[in-house]
């Protein structure tokens, strides 16, 4: 699990370093979203999965994002919800593609240039766990403003199993 963590990071600093002088051209800079995962079994056993996507923040989630610092907006992104879909994230999403019912209420906190959020999903049946998102309300997909989505290898679950989802923005510094 650990190689497929690595493997993530690297992927992820392979395209930001493709993409650098394009977006030094253009005078853009984008912010970077991790998700970890740690999966926790109904007696207590856990495994940390750790980094399993590296993805995009939502066209959405940015113009929150926005909305946040001018004032007109004071919903908190620490709701994490999980589904069963397998479309790969885009820029355009608003919903998870087919969301399973439960919003965990994350933790968030922020250290210099990143926030994190930390939120437990408990499932209530079996299921093979392949999306993520993050909201800014507790109802979810569908309603509240998806910031960030998350396609990823399944994770199986089965009732009374929980997964402890890491999510971590990083927004640029300098230039």
């Amino acid at each position: 699990m650990k190689l497929r963590a690595l493997f993530h990071e690297m992927m992820l600093r392979f395209r930001h370093a493709r993409d650098f002088p394009l977006s030094l051209l253009r005078g853009d800079s984008r912010p970077v979203g991790r998700l970890y995962a740690k999966v926790i079994r109904m007696d207590g056993e856990s495994f940390d999965l750790g980094l399993i996507s590296t993805k995009l923040v939502t066209t959405a989630g940015v113009d929150w994002i926005a909305a946040l610092y001018v004032g007109t907006n004071t919903a908190t992104g620490k709701y994490h919800q999980s589904g069963t879909g397998t479309t790969a994230p885009a820029i355009t999403d608003t919903a998870l593609q087919t969301a399973i019912a439960g919003v965990a209420t994350g933790s968030l906190s922020a250290t210099g240039n990143v926030v994190t959020t930390v939120g437990t999903v408990t499932y209530s049946g079996t299921f093979a766990v392949t999306e993520w998102g993050l909201f800014t309300g507790a109802t979810g997909s569908g309603t509240d403003t998806l910031i960030d989505r998350a396609t990823f290898s399944a994770i199986n679950v089965v009732s009374t199993d929980s997964i402890q989802f890491t999510f971590t923005l990083t927004f640029p510094t300098g230039g």
